[in-house]
């Protein structure tokens, strides 16, 4: 069968050795990935691999923890996580991540153990497969061009953990995009036309309310629905945000996949 493997890592070397492999030698769908946080994190709940590959090379702790932002990910899509590093780069790892499965393959790599290692990946997917497929059978829709289009809903928020959680909420019912920064949902909505932004609140460098404001002086963009994602504690001044830049209303985190889906009901229809 075809994995989808994302490939990552500051040794672009050993990636793209292992990449040209995965892809002449097992034919699989292979996604090359910067290392750093901000693209991890674009890509991977995009992409959902069966397998992440990391590279490593002349480590720090600050490199190391960039890794962290895939624990929510592997948690939610059950992804595989190998990681080749030679013995102070894995001692480096061990001691500073946050990841909580992992394999490690030590360099140089031994395709042999490598593709092991895959065909046991690959028997886990198909299994999973097979047993799915028990309980669906496929039905084409003469009518799917009759159906009006999904809605499409933009998440924005710098926890990787609840834009995972949301989209699995969401993903059934609507079109989901995650972005991780205002500045990143601003870029995106200049070029893409959404019809409802779940806005965190609270984010750093661009928060909520000054995404709001700047969509506002937008002619284009300023009829977007908004509802503010928020904590607890920030209830009494998002309320003050509310009366002043008049979104669509906001919701408490974590957010029930309920109150969710009747919120943008009740925005959307």
């Amino acid at each position: 069968m075809q994995l989808k493997v994302m490939v990552t890592g500051k040794n672009r070397k050993i990636a793209s050795d292992i990449s040209d492999h995965l892809i002449t030698d097992r034919g699989y769908n292979v996604i090359k990935c910067a290392s750093s946080k901000e693209a991890l994190f674009e890509r991977v709940p995009a992409e959902m691999p069966h397998l992440i590959i990391i590279c490593l090379g002349d480590e720090t702790w600050e490199t190391v923890s960039v890794f962290d932002v895939l624990k929510e990910c592997t948690r939610i899509g059950g992804i595989t996580i190998i990681v080749i590093a030679n013995d102070s780069d894995q001692k480096l790892f061990i001691n500073h991540t946050k990841l909580e499965r992992m394999f490690f393959m030590s360099r140089p790599v031994s395709l042999f153990a490598l593709y092991e290692k895959l065909n046991e990946i690959e028997k886990k997917v198909a299994e999973n497969i097979d047993n799915g497929s028990m309980l669906v059978t496929e039905y084409i829709n003469p009518h799917a061009n009759d159906l009006p289009p999904r809605k499409h809903i933009l998440v924005v928020d710098d926890d990787s953990g609840q834009l995972l959680q949301i989209k699995e909420h969401l993903k059934e019912f609507y079109e989901v995009t995650l972005v991780p920064t205002g500045e990143a949902a601003l870029k995106y909505l200049v070029k893409h036309r959404v019809d409802l932004i779940l806005l965190d609140y609270m984010m750093p460098v661009m928060n909520g309310p000054q995404v709001l404001e700047s969509l506002r002086l937008m002619p284009s963009l300023a009829d977007i629905p908004v509802v503010f994602l928020t904590g607890v504690t920030e209830k009494d001044t998002v309320v003050k945000t509310l009366v002043e830049l008049k979104p669509q209303g906001y919701i408490v985190k974590p957010a029930k996949k309920s109150e969710l889906v009747a919120k943008i009901i009740d925005i959307l229809g």
